[in-house]
C-alpha cells in the first residue's frame, strides 16, 4: 500500500475508522449527537442516538467520552449486545473490577451494587454506552431501565447511552417498555451528511493524510454523495475502492468513471436506492 499512498502523494491510509480524536470530522449531526451524549453524561441521564449503518453513531460517543474527566467517570462500553440480560449484568460486573456471579439473580443485584459502588465509594460516575442496542430484546432494555434505579427512583447511580439503527426507537415505543420510555431524556436520530458536508468529509480525509489538493474531480464527489446519501461508512468504502482502481490504472485524480467501477464492486444493486 505504501506505492499507492506515495502515488497519491499521502502519508497514511485514507478513509480508515482508525483514527485519533483530533483526527474525528465534525459535520452538524456528528456534534449534534456528541452534544447530547455529553449533555447526558452531566445529567447522569439516559439518551439514546439512532442512525442508519454507518451513519457514525459509534464516533459520536467517542467524541463525547474524549471530552469528559477520566478521573470522574468510568465507562463501561459493550460492543455486541445480543448476550442476554445475563450477558449484560455480566460486563457490568467484569467492567467494575468483579467476579460475575453464577446464579442470576444474584448477578443482577451484584450488577446494581456494583454500579452504585463505582459512585459511592470511588468517586466515578459510571457512564454505560450499548453499541448495536437495536438487537437487544424488550428483556435486556427492562433489565438496562433497572440498573438505572436507585434512591428510591429519584437518582440514577449511571449515565446510559443506548446506539442503534431506527428500529431501536421503534422498539421502545412498544408497550412493554413504557417505563424505559418515559426515562429517556434524549433522543437524536443521526442522519447522513449534506451535499456540501460529504466533499468536506472527503478534502477532511485526505488533508490528514497529507495530500492539500483535490484528488477527487467535483463530478465524483457528487456521485459518492448520492450513493452514500452520506453516510461516513459508504464513503469510506467507495473512497477506499476507488483509490484502489485509480491506482491501478494509474491516474492521478478519481474521476467519476473510476468512481463508478468502486460503486459496483462495493455496493450491491438493492443498496443503489435514489438520494432524497
Amino acid at each position: 500500500m505504501l506505492e499507492m499512498h506515495t502515488h497519491y502523494q499521502l502519508n497514511r491510509e485514507p478513509f480508515t475508522k482508525n483514527l485519533t480524536l483530533d483526527m474525528l470530522h465534525h459535520h452538524h449531526g456528528h456534534d449534534e449527537a456528541a452534544a447530547r451524549i455529553t449533555w447526558c453524561i452531566s445529567q447522569g441521564a439516559i439518551g439514546v442516538i439512532t442512525g442508519e449503518a454507518g451513519a457514525g453513531k459509534t464516533a459520536a460517543a467517542r467524541a463525547a467520552i474524549g471530552g469528559i474527566d477520566r478521573t470522574r467517570h468510568h465507562v463501561i462500553y459493550i460492543a455486541n449486545p445480543t448476550l442476554g440480560a445475563r450477558g449484560l449484568w455480566a460486563a457490568v460486573v467484569a467492567a467494575t473490577g468483579g467476579k460475575p456471579a453464577i446464579y442470576t439473580a444474584a448477578l443482577a443485584t451484584q450488577a446494581e451494587h456494583a454500579l452504585a459502588a463505582e459512585a459511592e465509594e470511588r468517586g466515578r460516575r459510571p457512564i454505560l454506552i450499548l453499541d448495536e442496542a437495536h438487537l437487544t430484546t424488550p428483556g435486556q432494555l427492562e433489565a438496562l431501565r433497572m440498573l438505572t434505579n436507585s434512591e428510591l427512583d429519584s437518582a440514577s447511580p449511571c449515565t446510559v447511552i443506548l446506539l442503534g439503527q431506527p428500529t431501536l426507537r421503534r422498539m421502545i415505543k412498544h408497550g412493554q417498555l413504557a417505563s424505559l420510555d418515559q426515562r429517556i431524556s434524549v433522543k437524536y436520530h443521526l442522519a447522513g451528511m449534506t451535499e456540501t458536508e460529504t466533499p468536506a468529509y472527503i478534502r477532511h480525509h485526505l488533508q490528514i493524510c497529507g495530500r492539500g489538493t483535490p484528488l477527487f474531480t467535483d463530478d465524483a464527489v457528487t456521485l459518492i454523495h448520492q450513493v452514500s446519501r452520506g453516510y461516513p461508512r459508504t464513503i469510506n468504502n467507495i473512497c477506499r475502492q476507488a483509490l484502489l482502481a485509480g491506482w491501478a490504472s494509474r491516474k492521478t485524480l478519481i474521476d467519476d468513471t473510476t468512481t463508478r467501477t468502486a460503486i459496483a464492486e462495493v455496493i450491491t444493486p438493492d443498496e443503489l436506492t435514489p438520494s432524497s
